[in-house]
């Protein structure tokens, strides 16, 4: 199920929710039977927008960082759904080893890390944090922003292991996403569990092949639920071998925002939406909000400075990108305290296991939230003994939260798809 967490939207419910809110067995049962035929990335966030009319994923991460923006009463979610990833994978598994990003300047990313050294804690496991940067040759302690402090170990390869100095772990976790490519020290590994698999790595992964395996799932589950599939999926094109810096593959990145923005104006005028599309043009490979413009028409590739020019071409780690997707943008209408906000849906395994709002104070409903200067605002479970306005206990107040799981967990089914067809050990049947 999904947790009951305290979300901004206020005001009347919408029918799209509605119809979520009236169906949760349905939906209940749907992804279950889903479960017995395909295996859910170990962990997982997805980040929404709610258009009050739509309600789409915009991005689905499968090397999650942010874990410390998640309240600690969700920490007990988090171990639960942690005991039960690690049990389906390694029933007898005792020590963990965690490897991070290579970066280590980042404060709150390595609280990120921390958190996740608690999780798997509380689960049972000892952990250990071993970093693979090659700047790691030593045992280096990093302090914290919250005064606690981290050790980071270098990892030692033996012929077909990973250890570190006098630990030998039966189970590996990435929270690296291996922009730069998977470094050899993580392949050819012996009876050491992997999770997530390397070609969950942006180095594979393409925003084209997941939103494409969103989509059917979308279609799957707006037949179930008797809705158009359009209203949980953002439409999009792909545009290959662009090169900003040359002025080489525009036109044809321009006829994908074109037809993008062509299928969505005929959504629009068939709900009688009056707000004015836009296309999210995205790095097909891209992370950490790099590699992303907003776009209303196509002539505005026309004449975009060097400095866009720039930002487009080279997404983390320095790599250079030619692929693109061309998303349909789907507006936000949601706003705390004067900041244009999203919701950010964390699961493990199959669960939900809590959430937060990024909130971005100069960016409007139809900008990119995953920018410099976003605020991570954490969402609180709700009070179960505060009455409503007819005086019935909270339990009586739909969960508003939960239409958010459901999306955050269609988006974590498309991946399981997404991974299915792009692992290089599947069978191929003629």
């Amino acid at each position: 199920m999904v947790p009951h967490l305290v979300t901004a939207l206020t005001g009347p419910i919408s029918e799209l929710e509605q119809r979520v809110l009236e169906s949760v067995p349905a939906i209940e049962r749907w992804f279950r039977l889903e479960w017995m035929e395909h295996t859910p990335p170990f962990y997982s966030s997805v980040d929404l927008r709610n258009a009050g009319f739509k309600v789409a994923p915009i991005d689905t991460n499968l090397f999650p960082g942010g874990w410390n923006n998640l309240t600690p009463e969700m920490l007990p979610l988090a171990v639960q759904a942690a005991m039960a990833a690690i049990e389906k994978i390694c029933p007898e598994a005792r020590n963990l080893l965690l490897i991070p990003e290579n970066h280590t300047r980042n404060p709150y990313y390595l609280m990120n890390v921390a958190q996740l050294q608690l999780i798997f804690q509380s689960a049972g496991l000892n952990v250990r944090i071993g970093s693979i940067n090659p700047d790691i040759t030593q045992n280096t302690e990093v302090r914290l922003p919250n005064g606690e402090s981290l050790l980071l170990e270098p990892v030692n390869r033996s012929q077909y292991r990973l250890e570190l100095k006098g630990f030998d772990p039966c189970t590996i976790l990435l929270n690296n996403d291996l922009s730069a490519g998977p470094p050899g020290i993580l392949e050819d590994l012996h009876e050491q569990f992997l999770l997530p698999p390397i070609h969950a790595g942006w180095s594979v992964r393409r925003k084209t092949i997941h939103f494409k395996a969103y989509e059917e799932v979308a279609k799957r589950f707006g037949k179930m639920l008797g809705i158009d599939p359009w209203l949980i999926n953002p439409l999009f094109e792909s545009a290959q071998q662009v090169d900003f810096a040359q002025g080489q593959g525009i036109e044809a990145l321009q006829d994908s925002v074109t037809a993008v923005l062509a299928k969505v104006r005929r959504k629009y005028k068939e709900y009688g939406i009056a707000e004015k599309p836009f296309a999210v043009i995205k790095a097909d490979n891209g992370t950490y909000g790099m590699g992303v413009m907003t776009v209303q028409d196509a002539s505005e590739l026309d004449s975009i400075n060097r400095r866009t020019k720039n930002k487009m071409s080279v997404v983390k780690d320095g790599q250079q990108t030619s692929d693109f997707i061309v998303q349909e943008g789907v507006l936000t209408i949601e706003n705390i305290g004067g900041a244009t906000a999203e919701p950010v849906v964390y699961m493990m395994d199959r669960y939900v296991v809590g959430g937060f709002y990024r909130t971005h104070a100069s960016k409007g409903a139809d900008e990119n939230l995953n920018a410099p200067g976003a605020t991570f605002l954490p969402l609180a479970f709700e009070p179960e003994h505060v009455l409503d306005a007819q005086g019935h206990p909270t339990a009586h107040i739909p969960n508003r939260f939960y239409m958010y799981g459901v999306i955050g967990r269609l988006a974590m089914l498309a991946a399981s798809y997404e991974l299915e067809k792009t692992d290089p050990n599947a069978e191929v049947y003629a």
